[in-house]
């Protein structure tokens, strides 16, 4: 225990110190205002004037302490809990996957073409909800339901969907065993399914194979497609006539899906690029 008096400049020479042999220094002055945001409770930018520029003993050991679980590579976000997504605050733990830049271009383009007021939309493969909730909140009166295969993860979503004040059904459900009735129907259906094939591991950071959960990234080598043919194969029988399907995918495997959705009932097929040019959202509409 530190029983010094400490800044905040003290707080990132420290953070700085601890972890410049592990992460560049882009990182590390993200780290710093995260870290003495949470611990603190208090703005970054206000941190450096009168009171607010010391650091009680208490801060002080809980940043030494995240320090040493970023020193396991343990990724930030399940360090404090949580996460942004969207502009929103949502919290994260290791039933969750820390949602990504890639599906927050998926959610924008869903918001850019989809207009009309109180869309049913099925998000299947919630996990923390990012995608249920940032859709509940910036679409016109939307009827938002959401599905995952883990009990843990909607437990996540559910609170994040309280904290952000939405109406979101959940559904404890398999996408390869649907339990939902044939009469549901929706007018949008989104997923952001596993899809990193076995054999990509290597080309992963060490804090994501080591933290995040198996379960919601990998898929075998020998089926890469399996969870996209159970959606589609769903999507068949509960999208509405002209209802659309948007899915997030493997950038190296924009052709084959392509394929894959020529197979079934939709028409007006899209490959969408993300911001790196890289092959990452499909869009199709129910014949």
């Amino acid at each position: 225990m530190n029983s010094k008096i400490q800044t905040v400049n003290d707080a990132r020479k420290h953070i700085t110190v601890e972890l410049s042999d592990l992460y560049p220094d882009t990182e590390i002055l993200s780290f710093q205002r995260i870290i003495l945001s949470h611990v603190t409770g208090k703005e970054y930018v206000k941190l450096f004037s009168g009171e607010n520029n010391l650091i009680s003993v208490s801060d002080w050991d809980k940043i030494s302490k995240i320090c040493v679980d970023l020193k396991q590579y343990k990724p930030i976000q399940y360090i404090i809990g949580e996460t942004e997504f969207f502009g929103l605050r949502l919290k994260v733990n290791k039933n969750t996957l820390i949602p990504r830049q890639e599906t927050e271009e998926m959610v924008d383009l869903i918001i850019k073409e989809n207009k009309p007021e109180g869309l049913k939309v099925l998000d299947i493969g919630t996990g923390s909800g990012a995608i249920a909730i940032s859709l509940a909140i910036n679409l016109k009166n939307p009827v938002v339901t959401a599905s995952d295969i883990s009990a843990d993860a909607l437990t996540v979503a559910r609170e994040n969907a309280f904290l952000n004040g939405c109406d979101i059904a959940f559904i404890h459900d398999d996408i390869c065993k649907p339990a939902l009735g044939k009469s549901e129907l929706f007018d949008i259906i989104v997923s952001n399914p596993p899809y990193v094939r076995e054999s990509e591991k290597q080309l992963m950071s060490e804090n994501v194979l080591a933290f995040e959960p198996g379960i919601s990234l990998f898929v075998p080598d020998s089926d890469p497609l399996k969870y996209y043919r159970s959606i589609l194969g769903f999507a068949e029988s509960h999208l509405t006539p002209g209802g659309i399907v948007y899915l997030e995918i493997n950038e190296a495997l924009g052709q084959e899906m392509v394929t894959l959705i020529a197979g079934y009932q939709f028409t007006g097929i899209r490959l969408n690029k993300d911001i790196n040019g890289k092959d990452r959202i499909i869009t199709a509409f129910k014949a």
